[in-house]
């Protein structure tokens, strides 16, 4: 009589449990990295443990959270089989609107869906998001790698993640603190940074044919390394300034472009207009417009062109706000300003044309 099984199994419907474990024995020594000394227990537990009796300095401590994804961008990692950059943009997505409102990033959790788990792939993601919580001072202290058979292809994969930072109750930042003539401070971006892709994706690789492999002249590398470019992660740079200067809000350029995430931020009455000609987008976004003929309108409530972070600061705070982030290496300049909202009838506005 035969010993063979011969019924179902996990493993026959396509799920596979020992490369799940390799996979999280890989990553170990990369979550590791980003840890903090509030963290307590590793990888391996039903959840992530985070020793709250460290907030206890604070008067009235307020809990941010924030979750997001990397989008589309996912599937240029996919096509080109890199997958050590996407983490960095899933957490800047998360932690950089985590500290808007001031808040001291503490902690985060990944999501990974995969079709098929590649134990190095998964590891290679999960260094890149630990690399990233470095980046934005927090910990990844958690997080879950699903195998999801028969729904995405073997090769198909998905990030998403949630995070929590923490700030003074009588340090929040936002609205009520902007005041007419207060600065708008422009933190350059990156590049394209982690949105708009389905446009960018659509006008490049499917209209315009460019193969991820090829090198632009006008970008200096190839197509597929311009558009894996992490995006920037501003959370330390923004708490510099708090630390070092005044500063009344932040405005994470993402979604929707720069003039609807300054507006977000305006209060009534009051109105933030940006000069375009202060700043010139990186070559990557002309070549978005010129190849797909979009229009400047489109683009512009697509992409961050060229600016992934906004400080609002009085105005006697722009020279140590600006000193503070050439310091840091970051590129920065005096966009424009809070007037009186008058005729307006949005929060932000761009005017002028980009040099």
């Amino acid at each position: 009589m035969s010993s063979e099984t011969t019924g179902a199994s996990y493993a026959s419907a396509g799920v596979d449990i020992e490369a799940g474990d390799r996979a999280v024995e890989l990553m170990k020594e990369w979550v590791k990295k980003s840890r903090r000394p509030e963290v307590l227990g590793g990888l391996g537990g039903f959840a992530g443990l985070f020793d709250a009796s460290a907030l206890k300095h604070y008067e009235r401590p307020l809990l941010a959270s924030a979750t997001d994804g990397v989008g589309t961008k996912v599937d240029i990692a996919r096509r080109l089989g890199v997958y050590d950059t996407i983490g960095h943009d899933l957490v800047a997505m998360v932690m950089d609107d985590i500290v808007v409102c001031g808040a001291e990033p503490l902690f985060m959790t990944d999501y990974i869906c995969v079709g098929k788990v590649h134990p190095e792939r998964v590891a290679a993601i999960v260094k890149g998001i630990a690399e990233g919580c470095v980046l934005a001072g927090c910990a990844l202290i958690g997080g879950e790698t699903a195998e999801h058979p028969g729904l995405l292809g073997e090769d198909d994969f998905d990030v998403a993640g949630a995070g929590t930072g923490v700030v003074e109750a009588d340090r929040l930042l936002g609205p009520d603190r902007i005041r007419k003539g207060d600065a708008v401070i422009a933190m350059a971006s990156s590049g394209l940074h982690s949105n708009g892709y389905s446009l960018v994706r659509h006008v490049l690789l499917d209209r315009g044919g460019l193969p991820l492999e090829a090198h632009v002249e006008d970008l200096g590398r190839t197509l597929g390394e311009e558009l894996l470019e992490p995006t920037r992660i501003y959370s330390l740079d923004c708490l510099a300034l708090i630390r070092t200067t005044e500063v009344h809000a932040f405005s994470h350029v993402t979604g929707g472009g720069l003039a609807a995430n300054l507006a977000r931020v305006i209060p009534d009455g009051l109105h933030a207009v940006v000069d375009r000609a202060t700043w010139t987008p990186a070559p990557v976004f002309d070549l978005v417009a010129r190849t797909g003929d979009v229009e400047r309108l489109e683009l512009e409530k697509t992409l961050n062109m060229g600016v992934g972070m906004i400080a609002i600061v009085p105005e006697e705070s722009v020279d140590v706000a600006l000193a503070t982030l050439a310091d840091r290496g970051l590129d920065a300049w005096v966009a424009g300003e809070i007037t009186d909202r008058g005729a307006h009838t949005t929060g932000a506005a761009l005017v002028g044309d980009h040099e």
